[in-house]
């Protein structure tokens, strides 16, 4: 039966794909049309659907800096927005049950089930968001970094209503578990042991089960063990190696925890009806997010990006609905009715996510005009006669910038996002600006008029197509030279306005024919 589910899945993802949705909405469908043919959810898909966030949420601790949780502009929109969020979806649940609640089958709705539900409704998915943010490469950008911080503390809130609801306190034993961070430099030691084969993916699968089960054993959620395992690795040697080498087993593993939510139960009219009306409340989460995040002087793009990306429900929702509903305080249609919400948010999220920079670029005027004391023109950034950009200083990145300098001294610039990673690219001398490549705002403030050649070394192919489109749209006519991994790409990019793009398998084959050629010609 499982095999029939997966089978099910890939079916959905293809289907969506010419609508240009993501798999995930794919594979949700794929769950409701399993529960419609009677299929349910077996002990497998749920163990898949676990060990894929638990190894999501450990691949985000190794990209996550734990100090960055306790700044003004993570704390306080996760803690407000609950507030607000809550407040006004309590009195809108109530409205809406007095005024077609006999028409819903929500007519008894009482005010503290309503806040329960409004409360659960205040959470992002962090599955969700997290995946968007990987799939657009965005981690480590501002608004990624906003985000991945509002959903830790939404998780730490969680953990505390879990707490308070049912009574279940840590073990005392938890005391111990900041005895981790003596056993951080034993596991760098260990994955640098373990090299670069199937041991390292290996031993990243150990460590996240772990985390979890050490949690676990302590009575706190397992999840957020997997989180603080992988953050205390974090920025150590074999990080980034681990991280791509869990990325793909993550993915897959993910595919069932889609599934499991549209195996849960089967929509009636009604309830369709009342997750779409719950749905529409997202615009207020939206507006709250960017409105708190404007107040605390966030730039207007990162803000707006932040809101955009959070716009959605959690999984958590649906923990709450069945806690609820097994303590008696909440009619099983509600779990239903909150399974259909999210599904209809993480499609929404998935669009959003999907024209995020274009609808920021066609609304910034109407934006900076909500944002008092910003402006939308601002001082020129200079690349200071710089004539090469290179765009991503990644290991590709970097190894061509380090190239061109040696050929051309002095008259190459790099330009990355990650503020990390250029506090580095500066310590070793080399001439960095920061900037995020699908910002169209620093694209329109930066001095490109000495520049004659950009190569843009980014993973995503969406991402080089709008800095394409932005360079090409603000009248840089030098030449833009990209990399891609495979033919489609290639020729998406050279039909966009690139004019060179550097196939990496074909391009690395040809220079190792050319060095076993050189070394033939010197014997």
């Amino acid at each position: 039966m499982e095999l029939l589910a997966l089978a099910c899945a890939l079916a959905c993802g293809l289907a969506v794909k010419p609508l240009n949705l993501p798999p995930l909405a794919g594979y949700l469908g794929a769950g409701f049309i399993l529960h419609l043919v009677g299929f349910t959810a077996t002990d497998a898909i749920d163990q898949l659907a676990a060990l894929g966030i638990t190894l999501m949420l450990f691949t985000i601790g190794l990209k996550l800096d734990l100090r960055s949780l306790a700044s003004r502009e993570i704390l306080l929109p996760a803690l407000s927005v609950t507030l607000v969020w809550s407040a006004i979806v309590t009195v809108k649940l109530v409205v809406i049950a007095a005024w077609w609640g006999g028409w819903l089958g929500i007519d008894g709705l009482t005010t503290e089930q309503a806040l329960l539900i409004a409360f659960a409704l205040s959470f992002s998915s962090t599955v969700c968001i997290i995946k968007l943010l990987q799939e657009h490469d965005e981690l480590k950008t501002r608004h990624g970094r906003i985000a991945i911080g509002v959903l830790i503390i939404q998780d730490l809130l969680a953990v505390g209503f879990l707490v308070a609801a049912l009574g279940k306190y840590p073990s005392p034993w938890a005391l111990l578990l900041p005895g981790l961070l003596l056993a951080a430099p034993l596991i760098d030691r260990l994955l640098r042991y373990v090299g670069h084969g199937e041991l390292l993916p290996l031993a990243g699968l150990c460590l996240a089960l772990g985390g979890a089960w050490l949690f676990e054993l302590v009575d706190i959620k397992g999840d957020l063990g997997a989180l603080v395992l992988g953050a205390l690795l974090a920025g150590r040697d074999k990080t980034a190696e681990l991280y791509k080498a869990l990325n793909q087993f993550k993915d897959l593993f993910l595919v069932g925890f889609f599934l499991s939510i549209g195996l849960i139960a089967l929509p009636t009219l009604e309830s369709l009806w009342l997750a779409l009306l719950i749905a529409s409340l997202l615009l207020i989460k939206s507006l709250a997010f960017f409105a708190v995040l404007i107040a605390l002087k966030v730039a207007v793009r990162s803000a707006f990006l932040a809101a955009l990306v959070l716009t959605n429900f959690s999984e958590f929702g649906l923990i709450v609905a069945q806690m609820g509903h097994s303590q008696g305080w909440l009619s099983g249609d509600w779990l239903v009715t909150l399974a259909l919400a999210m599904t209809i948010s993480f499609v929404i999220s998935s669009l959003l996510s999907q024209h995020a920079h274009t609808l920021y670029s066609r609304w910034r005027a109407v934006l900076y005009r909500l944002a008092p004391g910003q402006q939308l023109a601002a001082a020129p950034i200079s690349a200071d006669g710089a004539e090469v950009l290179v765009v991503g200083l990644g290991r590709v990145g970097s190894a061509a910038y380090d190239r061109l300098q040696q050929r051309y001294p002095g008259r190459v610039c790099g330009i990355d996002v990650d503020e990390q990673r250029l506090t580095e690219h500066l310590a070793k001398g080399r001439r960095v600006l920061q900037g995020d490549g699908e910002d169209i705002d620093f694209w329109s403030k930066l001095e490109l008029n000495t520049v004659s050649l950009i190569m843009l070394s980014v993973p995503n192919v969406a991402e080089m197509e709008f800095m394409i489109e932005q360079m090409r749209g603000s009248g840089f006519g030098g030449r833009i030279v990209c990399i891609a991994r495979y033919e489609d790409e290639r020729q998406r990019l050279l039909k966009i306005g690139a004019d060179a793009v550097f196939s990496y398998y074909s391009e690395v084959g040809v220079g190792f024919a050319d060095e076993g050629q050189r070394l033939l010609a010197s014997g």
